[in-house]
């Protein structure tokens, strides 16, 4: 195992391998601009609340989409489903209309959300709080949606079929 000095000049280099140990799944967190849909892939969603039902998603503030993230009182997360590594390259990249073309629709509250994801929220921010780079948005869940499909899942760099996963040996 190696590890790093607090300031040493390649700790970020080793905190990136770090994460790409970690598995997560693929979501994309969308919003609306008056009619027009906008949205990022993120890979920084976690639940945070049964009861109250709530989420965060950590969005960086460098990213073109964070203003509109930062005036919107709601928001979408579709966790993508095994079948949408083409949703999740085109929603990984700055800039362009992201949604034309795509498979998507107003979820109850008329937030955008992903077709034929694993899985959709809709939320209503709750809380922001700053973290470095990155925002964090919390969410209070207004609706949600599941689909029956596995998850893409993403790790060290590269997309997996969540419907592919083998039990653990147990020890």
């Amino acid at each position: 195992m190696t590890t790093q000095e607090p300031g040493s000049a390649d700790l970020a280099d080793r905190v990136k391998q770090a994460h790409r140990a970690f598995p997560t799944g693929v979501t994309i967190v969308t919003g609306k601009a008056g009619e027009q849909p906008f949205g990022l892939a993120v890979n920084a969603f976690s639940s945070v609340s049964l009861s109250p039902p709530m989420v965060l998603v950590c969005i960086n503030r460098a990213s073109s989409s964070y203003p509109k993230f930062f005036q919107s009182q709601s928001f979408g997360v579709s966790i993508l489903a095994n079948d949408q590594q083409h949703v999740a390259m085109r929603f990984a990249k700055s800039g362009g209309d992201k949604f034309k073309g795509l498979a998507w629709h107003d979820g109850a509250c008329g937030v955008p959300l992903i077709t034929e994801a694993a899985a959709g929220f809709e939320l209503e921010v709750v809380s922001m709080l700053m973290a470095g780079t990155h925002v964090i948005f919390i969410g209070k869940v207004l609706s949600a949606e599941v689909s029956g499909k596995a998850a893409l899942l993403y790790s060290d760099g590269g997309f997996y079929d969540g419907a592919q996963l083998a039990p653990a040996s147990q020890s």
